[in-house]
């Protein structure tokens, strides 16, 4: 599959926009005066489902011919995405099946299923959940969306830098840095695209979980280098294995650096979100605002644009936030 291009996620914006939440970016004085910087807070846990997913997967449904939808569609997920392509689906009359990991939290397996999709779970340390997804796809003929190495998944999730470069503008700034949360680097493609095109003096910084930063290691190593998976569990959404084939095909040029994040750094920005944003995120969704609010980048004087990529967290990984 060729990579989208800067044009794809301009129509991308334009087709999914009344299917989905054109979420706020938030201030917060507190921020601002602890970094610094003027920073943009894209708030992606109000989204429907809870997370940016849904744009990549709702572009992503909406680009199939009507012959394809009615074969319904498959994916693999340990959340966010598998409950975004069930909603897409639901919206679009079409059937779901998801694959998803057995130990999954339970507040992201229940709302994919809400929204009437087929569950099948696996072991994520036994089993490949991408042969699975293939095996139901060449069974049933079903459309199989990938979480993040899709061209029309990367253009949808690039729809959010758009809407961040143009809030910032309406606001009388231009975005000098972005931080996003990285696992496959889907939505970090997308952003990269995007800023290149609306605002290309920006730099993008991937951010990572400790023990799951495949994508800054493999930026240093000028190839793609999998994680060895014994990495803490802590942001579930982030945890895949390798940057995707297009995904880092895209970000090695355009990134301009990457950072990692510890899990005590993730827990103290979920709970600055809950207490001074007033808003809940997850861990996954947690890590670009933990790397601005435990200063591990110099952005004094700057603007920034950070984002909460999704809030769909376990209640008791939300209580242990907030103890700390």
């Amino acid at each position: 599959m060729q990579p989208p291009t800067q044009d794809d996620i301009v129509r991308a914006h334009r087709m999914i926009a009344p299917f989905i939440v054109r979420t706020p970016a938030l201030r917060s004085p507190i921020l601002d005066e602890e970094t610094g910087a003027t920073v943009f807070i894209k708030a992606e846990p109000l989204q429907r489902t809870g997370s940016f997913k849904l744009r990549g997967a709702t572009h992503a449904l909406l680009r199939l011919p009507e012959a394809a939808r009615a074969r319904g569609v498959v994916t693999y997920s340990s959340g966010n995405h598998g409950q975004a392509i069930a909603c897409a689906a639901a919206t679009l009359g079409m059937r779901a099946t998801v694959v998803m990991p057995s130990d999954a939290p339970a507040i992201k397996r229940d709302s994919t299923a809400r929204w009437g999709a087929e569950i099948i779970t696996y072991d994520r340390r036994k089993e490949d959940r991408a042969a699975i997804g293939r095996v139901i796809a060449e069974r049933t003929g079903a459309a199989l969306i990938p979480p993040y190495d899709h061209a029309d998944v990367i253009a949808g999730q690039g729809t959010l830098a758009v809407e961040l470069v143009e809030d910032a503008r309406a606001a009388g700034c231009e975005l000098d840095m972005v931080l996003v949360c990285t696992g496959g680097g889907g939505l970090t493609a997308g952003c990269a695209l995007a800023l290149q095109l609306l605002s290309p003096e920006t730099r993008l910084i991937a951010v990572e979980p400790e023990g799951w930063n495949d994508t800054g290691r493999s930026l240093h190593a000028g190839r793609r280098v999998a994680n060895d998976g014994t990495g803490s569990p802590l942001c579930d959404a982030l945890l895949a294995m390798e940057p995707g084939e297009l995904t880092f095909a895209i970000n090695r040029p355009r990134l301009a650096g990457a950072v990692a994040v510890s899990d005590q750094a993730v827990l103290a920005a979920i709970g600055f979100a809950v207490r001074t944003l007033k808003i809940v995120v997850e861990p996954g969704g947690a890590v670009a605002l933990a790397a601005l609010h435990a200063g591990l980048l110099p952005v004094a004087g700057l603007t920034v644009g950070i984002v909460l990529s999704g809030g769909n967290v376990d209640p008791a990984v939300l209580a242990r936030a907030l103890d700390c």
